[in-house]
């Protein structure tokens, strides 16, 4: 009897794992393919299809194609140069980074033009042996002025507009950050833009939309502008070494309210068909409007072209614009070197809240200074002189030389002594009037004077 029951236990044990292993064996294997269809760690899940961007060959060389709004951060490598394809907008919240040394094309065909929206920032920091240069897709040799559009940077600092919209469908600007923080642009060339979308609409070389003073420029150049060169739409940025040359329409502009600073800039005009070298506006639908045009500016040189037929004023100040000027060097303008024009700044003038002073004015076509139809009332010269501005030559030393300029002061601007800038942090103290020091030649190296 014992041994039937160990028999019978004994087989009821054999069965009974029998049955677990083969009930293990199936999880096993129910397992190892559920892993197989998983794509286990030895195949990975596949992802979404990698993004594959266009390219071009431009000047020889392939390029990447950018088009449509960036949404997202992206870096413009330094292996590579990239070609704007219509409108590219950097969206709100975000950063498109551009390696020193990449070249930007704006592609003539669909009018390419770089926007950075309200709230998007561009990080383009170049060095002086590798500048980063925004420039036409056309030929060497076949470029030429309003090839595409340039770069539109829209900021959240107060403008006289309120919240307003740029020209050409570029995007709102405006706000109350006066602090507001759009980027950086460090050693940055813009070549052969301002494309013309309509009559009278047409796109800045740099156009700084309610940009606030969060924003670093540092070494621009703006060179063979279709319409102004660099323009402030209200706004608080502050530029240092700027450089504007062959602009068609003015070199320097603003309206609507800018309140920053600048140090060492220069224009170099081309009289085949220029403007004027500064025009300064407060708001031409209200010259009191708030807050008003009253930058704070130093040591600045101001070229006309007297051999060609166009090249109009140096210094153009109007509509209600206020403002600190010092340490200017203003010659060769077909009509006149200082023009303060409408009642509205006249009174800025009178009041102490409009200065010119510690500056040159010399051989300007018209005159120094004055009104060119000389019918306003404002006696420009007694002003100006009251101020410590001298008409003498200043010895440039070759600053219409278009090719090769140099802009440096000789024995004439080292007698005039210089207007000590605040001491806030931005302005550099000075021991010389003009733009440029003999010392320390910034326009030369990284920029362009080629004008094809």
């Amino acid at each position: 009897m014992s041994n039937i029951v160990l028999t019978l236990r004994s087989a009821w044990v054999q069965g009974k794992f029998k049955w677990l292993f083969q009930l293990t064996l199936i999880f096993t294997v129910g397992l190892a393919l559920a892993l197989v269809g998983c794509g286990g760690d030895d195949e990975p899940e596949p992802g979404p299809e990698p993004i594959v961007e266009e390219t071009i060959t431009v000047d020889g060389r392939e390029v990447v194609v950018l088009q449509d709004d960036l949404t997202e951060d992206k870096t413009l490598s330094s292996d590579y140069d990239y070609l704007l394809r219509g409108p590219v907008f950097v969206k709100s919240g975000a950063t498109l980074t551009v390696q020193p040394g990449v070249t930007i094309y704006g592609e003539q065909a669909l009018n390419g033009t770089l926007i950075i929206a309200q709230g998007g920032k561009i990080m383009a920091e170049g060095t002086a042996d590798a500048p980063i240069v925004m420039t036409s897709d056309a030929a060497i040799g076949s470029r030429a002025r309003g090839q595409w559009g340039g770069l539109i940077i829209n900021g959240k600092a107060p403008s006289n507009q309120g919240v307003t919209f740029g020209e050409g469908d570029t995007g709102a600007f405006g706000g109350n950050d006066p602090a507001d923080n759009s980027g950086v642009l460090r050693y940055v060339r813009i070549e052969y833009a301002g494309i013309e979308f309509s009559l009278d609409n047409e796109l800045n070389g740099i156009a700084f939309q309610g940009v606030g003073s969060g924003t670093v420029v540092d070494h621009v150049q703006v060179h063979m502008n279709q319409d102004d060169g660099i323009e402030m739409f209200g706004g608080t940025v502050n530029l240092k070494y700027a450089l504007v040359t062959g602009a068609r329409d003015d070199s320097f502009d603003w309206t609507d309210g800018w309140t920053g600073k600048g140090q060492f800039w220069v224009a170099q005009q081309y009289g085949d068909d220029a403007d004027n070298g500064f025009e300064n506006d407060n708001s031409s639908k209200d010259n009191e409007a708030t807050p008003r045009s009253a930058p704070t500016i130093y040591n600045v040189t101001l070229v006309g072209d007297p051999a060609g037929p166009e090249s109009d004023n140096g210094m153009l100040i109007r509509e209600g614009a206020a403002g600190t000027y010092a340490n200017f060097i203003v010659t060769g303008f077909n009509k006149v070197g200082l023009d303060v024009n409408t009642p509205s700044s006249h009174k800025q003038a009178d009041d102490g809240k409009l200065v010119v002073k510690n500056s040159i004015f010399f051989s300007n076509g018209k005159g120094n200074f004055g009104d060119e139809k000389d019918d306003d009332g404002f006696d420009e010269a007694a002003w100006a002189k009251g101020l410590g501005n001298v008409e003498k030559d200043p010895n440039l030393v070759a600053p219409f030389n278009k090719d090769n300029p140099n802009f440096a002061g000789g024995a004439g601007a080292a007698s005039v002594t210089p207007a000590a800038p605040p001491s806030d942090g931005f302005f550099e103290a000075v021991d010389f009037i003009g733009g440029v020091s003999s010392s320390n030649n910034w326009t030369t190296g990284w920029t362009t004077s080629a004008r094809n």
